[in-house]
């Protein structure tokens, strides 16, 4: 079994470049051939370059505003050369000061692989929330 430690320093480098708005960091988590299932905007990102542009637009649109991301019950699971990460994530909207302007609960599922180097990069991301079948909006997380 390896150790989730790896799959951690994952998640902590995904909280600190959404943090720090670094588009480099952020993208540096994921494989080139990355396949993103985002609920917002549109169907899938497909590759790093899609993945990139779509992390400068969201960095950008912040302005001074800044996104602290919460992670709970996080679960892995760690093969050979590849992983699977399952968590809910709360993404708080803060505004320059600090003071909460808005907040949003997803699901987020990653698979990972291990590099040739040792590294671990989101070859698949899917984040969603569960939508009310009577009346179609999204579901809050209780």
């Amino acid at each position: 079994m390896t150790s989730r430690e790896p799959i951690e320093a994952v998640l902590d480098g995904y909280r600190t470049a959404v943090s720090a708005k670094d588009v480099d960091a952020f993208v540096a988590l994921y494989d080139e051939d990355v396949r993103v299932f985002d609920m917002w905007g549109r169907w899938s990102y497909d590759g790093a370059d899609e993945w990139r542009q779509m992390a400068t637009e969201w960095f950008r649109s912040l302005g001074s505003d800044q996104v602290a991301v919460e992670l709970h019950d996080v679960d892995t699971v760690i093969g050979d050369g590849v992983a699977a990460a399952h968590a809910l994530v709360t993404f708080r909207g803060l505004s320059a000061d600090g003071e909460e302007l808005r907040a949003i609960d997803n699901r987020l599922t990653w698979a990972l692989r291990q590099t040739r180097e040792g590294a671990w990069k989101i070859v698949h991301e899917h984040t969603s929330v569960p939508i009310d079948i009577e009346t179609s909006r999204p579901i809050p997380r209780e």
